[in-house]
């Protein structure tokens, strides 16, 4: 194994846990448990505190979705709130403004912005999965006090991450993004504003007032009323199509997750519109090869490993798409017969190019990712974000969030599934996993990694860590990455990976790029996973004690921390 040392210990404790990529939040959803709630009412307490303390990432203007592992009835239930694109977003008057399948949609643009799903799936989160026992102000409220008193900016992930959204928010016509930064005056005494830097104090009162009116008011405080006429504003300012119309039409839907078994193990992942299905379709092909017989760092497993992403990639953009606007062939995908077809396009002695879809109806860039396990042992795995940092970086009058660029990732092909039209949820990146025992359905792990189409791979290698490579949770979140991307680019690699290892994947045909180190590596995704019982360790493993004893694991490659009690 490669010499790559963490400086981080696996948690363990009896009680409760919370994980996420800032210890500010942590330590709320660690609360908010002590204070009776469960681990739903938590992860929306973090939620809260993660769009005040890493605006760079997440927020209100963006989506969520989650995975609820309700211990009474051994169930996992998923929730899906991505926002939809606004009724007037047609192909036709996309193409009009100049925007097709050569030029690609607008990034920085109103036009990529769809409604943000987020504050509704906050409180339907806490409504369908929540303890009953803490109003939603008693969640909130953590979080409004941070932005209205202050908080010291973590780092140096965060405030790198808020440095690289400065130009966007500096925009000449984004007037009000200048609320996301801190003004200085320089020696000359002109006003200047800037990303805060780490451990300078930062207040948000504008995103406190929006937060207390949602704890107020419910969706109307956000959907209705002055924090949506301030986002249709802001949206057409950009030269957006979004009405009011569009926001009082969002909901969250729940629905069941997809699963796939692993051995004795089943992986949970939100269905499409999400890309949880790439992680199910590279797992279910991967199950068709003796991976235990190798080294994690060896040659002959990340062979395997990237060629296998390679072909889930294919079958995850040709296909997924908003299952109530196009058909997503999700049985045939996930079929045992399917899997061991394709598995047989990978070769043990070359690669295989870029491949294409596969059919399989004949067979029958950042984001937060935090997770809760409570006493009780539900678990709530859940994800929110803007998308590409902050999105579009717009932010709307007197709110203190930017809204998302979600958008972008609908396809301008008029023959794609993921075609943008009206109302419609495009392909979304952001998933939470979770681990269950195959046979007993007790849960095994709460777990994700953000960072767009990083995060179906990076379930697959924290996954594989633990069954293959024996490996807790913090060490198969420390763990070097590879990463792989949906078309024919090199295969990036982290510092790490032996040298001899990369010279011979070099020799098999893989065009490679890295090492990937230090504060570049966030692209490799910002992982935790909070696992109940060691379930990873073959020879010690008790299974009389699984529950008792909760082991957490936070990435390095952010400034997070797994805390419980």
């Amino acid at each position: 194994m490669a010499n790559y040392i963490s400086n981080r210990s696996v948690i363990t404790c009896l009680h409760g846990c919370a994980a996420s990529s800032q210890p500010l939040a942590s330590q709320i959803g660690v609360d908010i448990l002590k204070k009776g709630g469960n681990a739903a009412d938590a992860a929306v307490a973090m939620a809260a505190a993660l769009n005040v303390t890493e605006p760079c990432s997440t927020g209100l203007g963006g989506d969520a979705f989650c995975l609820f592992f309700d211990n009474k009835n051994q169930s996992v239930k998923a929730m899906n709130a991505s926002g939809r694109s606004p009724k007037n977003l047609t192909l036709d008057m996309l193409n009009s403004k100049g925007f097709d399948k050569e030029t690609g949609f607008p990034k920085i643009h109103g036009l990529a912005v769809t409604v943000p799903g987020a504050a509704a799936g906050w409180i339907d989160c806490v409504e369908k999965f929540g303890s009953g026992k803490l109003s939603l102000k008693e969640i909130l409220n953590p979080a409004i006090d941070l932005a209205r008193n202050g908080f010291p900016v973590a780092g140096p992930h965060t405030s790198s991450s808020w440095g690289r959204g400065e130009k966007i928010l500096l925009n000449s016509n984004n007037t009000h993004g200048r609320n996301m930064l801190i003004k200085h005056q320089s020696s000359d005494g002109s006003v200047i504003f800037s990303a805060p830097k780490h451990g300078e104090i930062f207040k948000n009162p504008n995103l406190a007032r929006v937060i207390e009116e949602l704890s107020e008011k419910g969706k109307k405080g956000f959907y209705e009323g002055w924090v949506a006429d301030a986002i249709v504003a802001a949206v057409k300012k950009f030269d957006g199509v979004m009405e009011q119309e569009d926001l009082l039409a969002n909901e969250s839907s729940f629905e069941n997750p997809l699963s796939i078994a692993y051995k004795d193990i089943t992986l949970w992942e939100t269905a499409p519109n999400s890309q949880g299905i790439v992680a199910l379709i590279t797992l279910n092909i991967l199950k068709n090869f003796d991976l235990k017989q190798h080294k994690p760092d060896s040659p002959e497993y990340l062979h395997i490993l990237i060629e296998a992403l390679k072909v889930g990639f294919a079958d995850g953009v040709a296909y997924v798409a908003d299952p109530s606007k196009s058909q997503v062939p999700i049985e045939g995908l996930l079929s045992k017969e399917y899997g061991k077809e394709r598995a047989k396009l990978i070769k043990e002695n070359c690669v295989i190019k870029m491949p294409d879809a596969g059919h399989p109806q004949n067979f029958g860039k950042d984001t937060v990712y935090f997770t809760v396990v409570d006493k009780d042992r539900n678990a709530c795995s859940f994800i929110n974000s803007n998308y590409e940092g902050f999105g579009t970086g717009i932010v709307p009058e007197g709110c203190g969030f930017t809204l998302q660029n979600r958008g972008a990732n609908f396809s301008l092909d008029p023959d794609h599934p993921n075609v943008a039209a009206p109302g419609k949820r495009t392909y979304h990146t952001i998933i939470p996993g979770m681990l269950t025992d195959s046979t007993t359905g007790e849960l095994l792990m709460s777990f994700g990694v953000m960072g767009a189409f990083m995060q179906p791979q990076g379930h697959v290698q924290v996954l594989l860590n633990c069954v293959e490579f024996n490996m807790n949770p913090q060490e198969a979140l420390d763990h070097p990455r590879i990463r792989v991307s949906p078309n024919d680019t090199p295969v990036y690699f982290e510092e790490g990976i032996p040298v001899d290892t990369l010279e011979k994947l070099r020799k098999l045909g893989h065009k490679l790029e890295g090492p990937i180190c230090g504060l570049d590596r966030f692209p490799f995704g910002k992982g935790q996973a909070i696992a109940t019982g060691s379930f990873w360790d073959a020879d010690g493993f008790d299974k009389e004690n699984l529950g008792k004893v909760l082991w957490a694991g936070s990435d390095p490659r952010c400034d997070g921390a797994a805390y419980g009690y």
